[in-house]
């Protein structure tokens, strides 16, 4: 529970600036910021939690249950499967016309299933199988010596509330400065906009969850850290891109989950990688260290990479939009 609820309230930046880059018709900022944050929990915050954990844990075999991970995981499959038929729609197609309306009905039709999927996700972890998220408690050395581990809060429901709400606001009249100046900054720094939105923007907006995580991994207390970091990335991938989707549909904006080839491969790889570390239920600093190396790889990636920012200042233009130029990576 815990960790849900810091992975929402850290995943309110991203969603605030999706929804004020969407009011804008920048889609493809929507898109690469959406993506970094995924990104950044999988690899930069996970990988983060799990090096820290280990380095303070040396003498102490970091274990956690793998049940909680297979779940998550299963989840992120999903997501990446509904984010690579749209890809494979439009690079199979015999012409852009062709497959641009097609692509953004079955990205449509996904996002629906997406929602109905996490929605269920939901229900199965708060209510039928709530079991399998609640973090571990003590170790059996720490029952053995009558360490507690309970800890007093800090402060109250209610502080902690207003606390969010107040934050949030403040986070709203950033957002806002942010989606209108990321161009100048781009042309200021000399860096690409997809390097911004999706290695600098999440690193930013990802900072709630990469403190709790790292705080909690620490404390050996890693259910928690991967049901912040999993957990944050299975919300982005699986409920705000898909609402993102609904919530453009509605605004009469043509985004759809075509998120190009380059991206689209950097997340599969991200997400293999993460199931196949998290496979064994036990953890160590050189898997943190790994997944850190695999970031970094990324991130020189899309350094290096020119995508010019282009924008969408038609709404519904249905398929008059030439999509493969708009979004062309």
């Amino acid at each position: 529970m815990g960790g849900l609820l810091n992975a929402t309230c850290g995943n309110a930046t991203e969603l605030i600036i999706a929804i004020f880059a969407l009011s804008q018709y920048k889609i493809d900022v929507v898109k690469y910021s959406l993506l970094g944050s995924v990104l950044s929990n999988l690899l930069l915050v996970l990988g983060t939690s799990l090096f820290c954990g280990g380095i303070a844990n040396l003498r102490k075999e970091q274990k956690y249950d793998r049940r909680q991970a297979d779940v998550n995981s299963l989840l992120l499959l999903l997501a990446l499967l509904c984010h690579s038929l749209p890809l494979l729609f439009r690079m199979t197609g015999a012409s852009t016309a062709a497959t641009a309306d097609p692509t953004l009905q079955l990205s449509r039709a996904s996002s629906i299933v997406m929602l109905i999927a996490y929605l269920s996700y939901l229900v199965f972890q708060l209510f039928t199988h709530r079991q399998l998220f609640e973090a571990q408690e003590e170790s059996e050395d720490d029952d053995l010596n009558g360490v507690s581990s309970s800890e007093e809060p800090v402060i109250g429901f209610w502080s902690g509330f207003i606390w969010l709400v107040g934050m949030t606001a403040v986070i709203s009249l950033l957002s806002e400065y942010v989606v209108e100046t990321i161009e100048a900054a781009s042309d200021s720094w000399g860096i690409s906009v997809s390097f911004i939105s999706i290695i600098l923007l999440p690193i930013v907006g990802n900072a709630a969850e990469h403190a709790g995580a790292i705080i909690f991994a620490f404390k050996n207390k890693l259910d928690i850290s991967l049901g912040v970091a999993l957990g944050s990335a299975t919300q982005i991938s699986m409920f705000v891109v898909p609402l993102c989707v609904v919530f453009a549909w509605i605004m009469g904006i043509n985004m759809d989950l075509n998120f190009n080839l380059l991206e689209t491969g950097s997340l599969a790889l991200s997400i293999i990688a993460v199931a196949f570390t998290l496979q064994d239920g036990t953890s160590h600093y050189l898997k943190g260290l790994v997944l850190l190396l695999l970031y970094i790889v990324i991130g020189a990636c899309f350094f290096v990479s020119k995508t010019p920012l282009h924008h969408v200042n038609i709404a519904n233009s249905g398929p008059k939009i030439d999509v493969e130029k708009i979004f062309r990576a």
